[in-house]
């Protein structure tokens, strides 16, 4: 009696086991993120990959991205995605690619950040895993100021500093059309790459009033997307009037100029007087 027990104990295990084993087993994957690192504050597109969709026990599929930092969604949006049996057993899917693009939190940090996914078949319980996004900072942030500016000449010498540890590529520094500058000529100049802490410059012919103006810099950044950083420059004519060394160019003009007239007047005299002498 004490082994029939036994044995049907054994029984109903075995067949428990079986169960268990033959519950839809999924396999999840991320695929891929773009961009690699993903950039504080910027969208990153994310691909989830769902296989083991072709074993009879599988039902419907629930799958869920769990909104929590790093990621953010769009007001409206969640993570939530839905999959009836019907429609990926029609297609002879054996797999699902689940594409999301979420934010990634302005202040994330570089490095490896973890994400969770929830994927259940239906009437199963729900597994949770953790994946890893790669976030790296690869913006650069800059300082700039008015380096020089000639009311001789009109011309600006704009100044361009990169204080961030990024490195950048084809920086452009273009002045846009406002009241408080009047560019003539080129509004924009390439002036190349600039790596951290290094600085550069360009010179523009503008007229200026005192005030502030905007300047763009748009540079390619280590992912090599392009990107436009606004800046406020200030401009303050008492910096740049009434200095030694635009008196001293324009003194050193004045001389060369009634230098000129004087050998020009005594050249003219010079032939005048050999004119004369030849008459006679």
């Amino acid at each position: 009696m004490r082994k029939d027990v036994t044995l049907i104990l054994l029984l109903l295990f075995s067949a428990g086991l079986s169960s268990a084993v033959a519950a839809c087993d999924l396999t999840t994957t991320l695929l891929n993120q773009d961009p690699y690192p993903a950039v504080p504050g910027d969208y990153v597109k994310l691909v989830f990959q769902v296989e083991g969709l072709d074993s009879p026990d599988c039902k419907d599929i629930t799958f869920n991205l769990l909104s929590d930092y790093p990621i953010e969604f769009n007001p409206g949006e969640s993570g939530l995605r839905t999959f009836k049996k019907l429609d990926y057993v029609k297609d002879y899917e054996t797999n699902l690619l689940i594409p999301y693009e979420v934010r990634i939190n302005k202040d994330a940090l570089d490095g490896s950040n973890p994400i969770e996914v929830r994927v259940q078949s239906k009437g199963d319980a729900p597994v949770t895993k953790t994946f890893n996004i790669e976030v790296d900072d690869v913006r650069a942030e800059f300082e700039i100021y008015i380096k020089d500016y000639s009311y001789t000449t009109n011309e600006i010498t704009i100044e361009v500093l990169n204080i961030k540890e990024s490195d950048i590529e084809a920086l452009a520094i273009e002045i846009p059309k406002q009241d408080a500058i009047q560019i003539k000529g080129a509004n924009k100049i390439v002036v190349g790459d600039l790596d951290s802490n290094e600085y550069t410059s360009a010179d523009f012919e503008a007229i200026l009033s005192d005030g502030q103006f905007k300047v763009n810099l748009i540079y390619s950044d280590a992912i090599n997307v392009r990107r436009t950083v606004e800046k406020t420059v200030n401009f303050d004519s008492s910096y740049f009037t009434e200095r030694k060394a635009d008196q001293k160019v324009t003194g050193t003009g004045t001389y060369i100029f009634y230098a000129a007239i004087v050998l020009l007047l005594g050249y003219w005299i010079f032939r005048k007087i050999k004119k004369s002498k030849k008459s006679n």
